[in-house]
């Protein structure tokens, strides 16, 4: 199966979890909790109120080696919107790719995520765990994100 017959699959329709494609062509699916939708809504809006010339995507499918992989949320500048736009999954990773993690998802995991997407071109993956943030960039950890140097280190849901 490829990602646009899962795009395009009425039984795959408005499912209530997270679906990815493995390099086999194999749909894996995740759960997740309110809370990950939660960190994933603050960490779009903060990206489309600090961030300028480029525009946030919620549950970004971006091709890899691996399968389609669904960033939780990325921000790309206007020049990849104008290259990502029309396509059913991204054949570029947009700049920032972050990645909320669920209680099923292993650090293993999110490693071989973020190398998958700065394969793709990624500039920077962010991790989001219990609302605590880290950067990384193709080299390593970041104190901070040099793409959106006034994010914050921890996303708080107030309720």
């Amino acid at each position: 199966m490829n990602w646009q017959e899962v795009c395009e699959n009425p039984s795959l329709q408005d499912l209530p979890f997270k679906i990815e494609l493995n390099e086999k062509g194999e749909i894996i699916m995740n759960a997740v909790r309110v809370i990950h939708s939660l960190y994933q809504g603050e960490i779009e809006y903060l990206l489309r109120t600090l961030l300028r010339g480029g525009k946030a995507l919620p549950e970004c499918a971006i091709r890899t080696s691996k399968g389609t992989k669904v960033a939780d949320v990325a921000w790309a500048t206007t020049n990849t919107v104008r290259k990502i736009k029309d396509e059913v999954e991204c054949s570029i990773a947009p700049e920032i790719c972050v990645e909320v993690i669920s209680t099923s998802n292993t650090e293993d995991e999110m490693k071989e995520k973020a190398d998958l997407y700065f394969d793709k071109g990624a500039r920077e993956v962010w991790i989001c765990e219990n609302g605590v943030m880290r950067f990384y960039n193709a080299d390593g950890k970041m104190e901070k994100s040099v793409l959106a140097p006034d994010f914050p280190k921890k996303i708080e849901i107030d309720v």
